[in-house]
């Protein structure tokens, strides 16, 4: 059998301690990690927060996944058709790409109208296939992760996208 990578739902803000506990395990994981701004009446702090919440990443045999689903905080390992679903080795390099680059994005679970297909043709997130979404005069590129049922909408210049 050979790795793939799946996507297991957490309990609610238990995230980390399940990274750290997967990673404890010897269990390759993934968990995406987007920095933000907080601010409390007292004071502004920088803190980490999971990008997807309640969702990590386990890069495992499909034989092997009772491990990581035997993990403490660990729900459920996300299902398509009553199978675990896998998740391209692509989708995961975005969201990667994604955290590391300057661009604004937005993440949403929603359906959206299938708009025209285009290709970032230069910046950090070069090669990347999505939907246009217009939306507000602002270009916007949908890239759906149909996988674990979430879409990134990211915002880009018009000029670094071109048609498919």
């Amino acid at each position: 059998m050979t790795k793939k990578w799946f996507a297991l739902y957490t309990k609610s803000r238990n995230e980390k301690k399940v990274h750290q506990a997967l990673v404890d395990k010897g269990v390759e994981c993934y968990l995406p990690l987007e920095k933000k701004l907080k601010m409390w009446s007292d004071r502004k702090k920088w803190v980490e927060e999971p990008f997807i919440r309640s969702y990590i990443f386990v890069y495992v045999e499909e034989g092997n996944l009772q491990q990581a689903l035997n993990t403490p905080g660990v729900v459920t390992v996300i299902r398509f058709g009553g199978k675990p679903a896998s998740i391209r080795e692509e989708h995961i390099k975005i969201i990667e790409s994604l955290l590391a680059s300057e661009e604004e994005y937005e993440l949403s679970a929603e359906s959206f109208e299938p708009g025209e297909k285009v290709e970032v043709a230069r910046g950090s997130l070069k090669g990347l296939l999505g939907e246009l979404v217009h939306h507000l005069n602002k270009y916007k590129v949908l890239i759906r992760i149909e996988s674990i049922n979430q879409n990134i909408l990211v915002r880009l210049n018009p000029s670094f996208l071109k048609k498919v």
